[in-house]
């Protein structure tokens, strides 16, 4: 069967179910999921696959990110836990989730906030957000990570997610880790995990990762640690609002 027969997310839906047997209330986890792709389809990267289980996960807000189909047609499993799903079942699970959902029944990170001025953003998710939609900042030329739909907004690696993927003008892949606050050294172990397994399990043979850093504040340790890494770069962002008279 050729590769781009089908969508990943139809392969997923039309095909995958009924090679595996899959029933009503029938729990199977990511790894059967993962390890039947690459039996049938070991054209198409694990991560790809990890991506649309999230996408047709009714209730993980990640599949926000997705751009799943407003026709429900991508509402297919309901997540039990961190690997563990089942069907969805309409009428017994809960709405699933989409763009009208109510913020505060997908909030997943709640950040407290000092009754002072900050000039820090509330919510990592705010700053992972805004920077996605604004990459150019970073680079001129720097643009999201998609394929088929799935986009580089929280992209699993390893039972782990990276803040923002991104490719960047020569095609090379850019890994983003965003702080809130103050950036410390221990940061680097994270971003240096996230690098690698780009490397082993996404990009092509001849194709460049490398990794930045973005906080509100760089911390010397950090500066110190990153200082021999060329394929690392690190940022600070300011936060700002101006308002004008009508």
């Amino acid at each position: 069967m050729a590769l781009n027969e089908k969508p990943v997310r139809l392969l997923m839906q039309q095909d995958m179910i009924s090679s595996m047997g899959i029933e009503k209330d029938q729990i199977f986890n990511r790894e059967q999921v993962v390890d039947w792709f690459a039996e049938h389809y070991p054209n198409i990267k694990q991560s790809t696959v990890v991506c649309h289980i999230t996408r047709l996960s009714t209730n993980n807000p990640t599949r926000l990110h997705y751009s799943v189909k407003a026709d429900g047609t991508d509402d297919v499993f309901y997540k039990i836990d961190s690997s563990n799903f089942r069907l969805y079942n309409k009428g017994y699970d809960p709405t699933p989730i989409s763009d009208k959902t109510p913020l505060e029944q997908i909030e997943q990170e709640v950040v407290s906030l000092s009754a002072e001025c900050t000039s820090e953003f509330a919510y990592e998710h705010d700053l992972r957000d805004y920077l996605a939609r604004n990459l150019h900042i970073i680079e001129p030329s720097l643009k999201l990570y998609s394929d088929q739909g799935i986009t580089g907004i929280e992209f699993p690696v390893g039972g782990r997610y990276i803040d923002i993927l991104a490719v960047d003008k020569n095609g090379g892949y850019v890994v983003i880790e965003l702080k809130v606050s103050k950036g410390y050294d221990r940061v680097i172990g994270q971003l240096l995990r996230y690098v690698s397994w780009i490397k082993r399990n996404q990009a092509e043979p001849n194709q460049s990762v490398r990794g930045i850093i973005i906080a509100k504040q760089i911390s010397e340790d950090l500066q110190l640690a990153c200082s021999e890494l060329p394929s690392v770069s690190l940022y600070e962002y300011d936060l700002s609002v101006a308002v004008r008279k009508v």
